[in-house]
């Protein structure tokens, strides 16, 4: 609606995990540097935590990007199936096509297709996003798959990406030997005060800006106190700001704005404030 009025080619505070609008924040990056690390290093199972809307899910992404022709990966999203169907979408993914649909004939088929993959040099990953709703079976389940192993490496490497809660879930006693498996652990934190403002002129560059929107020092503090420095509610703010900015025929963006503009996201909006065009 706005994109024109601003001169952009696409939304650039869209909340759906796009890779390309990525900043690579101090914790973002070294969220994938983590990552990298565990796979790279064959170190089985990785552990990537952060709060709703951190970035986690983009870092994932971002990830993928990263990894060159000799990774093979399989990007789980719906980590509520029960234990077969869960097996079943892994297998799909990777590409494999079991004779029956049989736990025995799952483990059996994707033992054979990680073996050779190991023959051809390759390396193969395996990443389960929202993994806090993952059930205590089908959590069993993937510390079974980390057993399909060779005497020096293990054939899979594992990424449990989730919310806080995967962290309490991991720490329940009948899920030890899972917890004692994981040798890389990282929580993805809030961006810092000073990256909002970063984060906001990055996206609005990707999106085709050319350094005609301004934000004034007071709205970047009004948008980080708001948000927590959470990227997710950066976005949905400045949305909802570029989208008064419009109606308001401004580039300008200042404090009043942004105060205007959350009142609405939150549902607190008053229309009698608002000066017309």
């Amino acid at each position: 609606m706005y994109l024109t009025f601003y001169g952009l080619r696409e939304n650039p505070f869209n909340v759906t995990s796009d890779p390309s609008f990525l900043y690579l924040s101090h914790t973002h990056q070294e969220a994938i540097d983590h990552l990298l690390y565990g796979i790279n290093q064959r170190k089985g199972f990785v552990e990537i935590t952060g709060e709703i809307g951190s970035g986690k899910t983009t870092v994932c992404r971002a990830l993928l990007n990263q990894l060159d022709h000799k990774t093979k990966t399989s990007l789980i999203f719906n980590s509520n199936l029960p234990e077969n169907q869960l097996l079943e979408a892994i297998l799909e993914d990777f590409g494999i096509l079991p004779e029956r649909r049989s736990k025995v004939l799952f483990f059996r088929a994707l033992n054979h297709y990680l073996l050779e993959q190991l023959s051809a040099g390759n390396n193969t990953v395996l990443i389960i996003d929202e993994a806090q709703n993952l059930r205590s079976s089908a959590l069993e389940t993937i510390r079974m798959l980390s057993n399909l192993e060779t005497e020096k490496e293990k054939l899979l490497q594992i990424v449990l990406v989730g919310q806080p809660e995967l962290r309490d879930k991991l720490n329940s006693p009948n899920l030890l030997q899972l917890r004692q498996r994981i040798s890389v652990r990282f929580h993805v934190n809030a961006l810092a005060k000073e990256e909002v403002q970063k984060y906001i002129y990055h996206r609005l560059l990707i999106a085709g800006d050319e350094l005609k929107i301004k934000f004034t020092p007071s709205a970047i503090d009004e948008i980080y106190h708001y948000s927590k420095g959470i990227p997710r509610m950066i976005n949905i703010a400045c949305d909802k700001i570029l989208l008064f900015g419009f109606t308001q025929g401004i580039r300008l963006i200042e404090n009043d704005v942004v105060i205007k503009s959350i009142e609405e996201v939150e549902g607190q909006f008053n229309f009698s404030t608002v000066n017309k065009r």
